[in-house]
């Protein structure tokens, strides 16, 4: 393990995180600002888009045993009210405060080898699931790095691909836990002002805080079929 971002989570006693997205040229992650409007839903009736959607799902299905999501993204796509599924290898690790319902928790716990909620709602419905393989990381103040730390530690994650929206992938970003970042890029441009993008957050507003920028090197530029690209690059600051 010489691989420099790698070595960099081992010291930090986290697991090594990817950033794996599918997002339009443009940096766009859904495909408008409203709670209807979503690339999973959308993206498959757009004549030139779906034609080559298939392989991000694909590439999807080779990512890390691990994944992380947020409560509000899964919410959007129907967690809350759809039938339990079948159960897969994946281990799921959920941020949420509120928008989780129990269906929502049990969902996970039925789809996940191994299920985690990280939560600072004492009253989340995840402590009314009475299942093995769910495990709740509570905090009285949130911290995503201390977040990160006990998920090695107390769950055994060792690597994390990190699937959440653009804020929280901006605290990703401004607290140096992202090692790579793996981009499926669909050939359409979205534009929206208020349309999600990769990195959402608050901006940088002053010269002293550009070194809260993520500088990456470029791994692999891969060009695959009906005009979609993936790139990979590793975190290098």
């Amino acid at each position: 393990m010489n691989d420099r971002s790698e070595l960099r989570g081992v010291l930090m006693n986290r697991p090594i995180t990817t950033l794996f997205m599918l997002m339009s040229v443009d940096g766009k992650i859904s495909t408008g600002s409203s709670e209807e409007m979503d690339v999973d839903r959308d993206f498959p009736g757009i004549a030139g888009v779906k034609e080559g959607l298939h392989q991000y799902y694909e590439i999807e299905q080779t990512t890390d045993l691990w994944s992380f999501n947020t409560g509000r993204v899964q919410a959007k796509m129907g967690v809350n009210e759809k039938e339990m599924p079948p159960k897969s290898p994946v281990s799921f690790v959920l941020l949420d405060n509120h928008h989780l319902t129990e269906h929502g928790v049990r969902y996970f716990c039925a789809l996940s080898k191994q299920a985690v909620v990280i939560t600072s709602n004492r009253s989340h419905p995840a402590f009314d699931v009475d299942e093995d393989n769910l495990y709740i990381i509570c905090q009285e103040q949130p911290s995503l790095g201390e977040a990160l730390e006990r998920l090695k530690n107390e769950c055994g994650c060792d690597r994390l691909t990190v699937q959440s929206g653009g804020t929280v992938n901006s605290l990703f970003l401004r607290e140096k836990l992202l090692d790579y970042v793996d981009i499926v890029v669909a050939p359409v441009l979205i534009g929206g002002r208020d349309t999600p993008t990769l990195i959402d957050g608050s901006s940088l507003n002053t010269p002293a805080e550009l070194n809260k920028l993520g500088v990456l090197k470029l791994m692999e530029c891969c060009v695959l079929q009906d005009s979609y690209i993936r790139l990979r690059y590793k975190v290098i600051s």
